[in-house]
């Protein structure tokens, strides 16, 4: 299996094969497991400090911060696996 990694803002990368959803930070349901993430120590902030504009929730139950916007996350990971495809071809 191959290793497909994204950038989530400011240098940092994520494993695209643990990605179970990228969401916005706006609803009280995603504030929720935002807070349970941080309570348990599976919450990764990669903010730089910056506002929260996606939650990345991975497999393993980490929930990833970003700064970036969850439509140029999706663009990212889209653009990937479309190389990835091409070059298996």
């Amino acid at each position: 299996m191959q290793i497909k990694l994204i950038n989530i803002g400011f240098g940092n990368i994520v494993s695209a094969n643990r990605i179970i959803a990228i969401v916005s930070p706006e609803s009280a349901p995603i504030k929720r497991v935002i807070t349970e993430a941080r309570d348990r120590g599976m919450l990764i902030d990669a903010t730089y400090g910056r506002r929260t504009r996606a939650v990345i929730v991975t497999d393993s139950g980490h929930v990833v911060l970003s700064a970036v916007q969850p439509e140029t996350v999706k663009h990212r990971l889209h653009t990937k696996e479309v190389s990835a495809v091409e070059e298996e071809e």
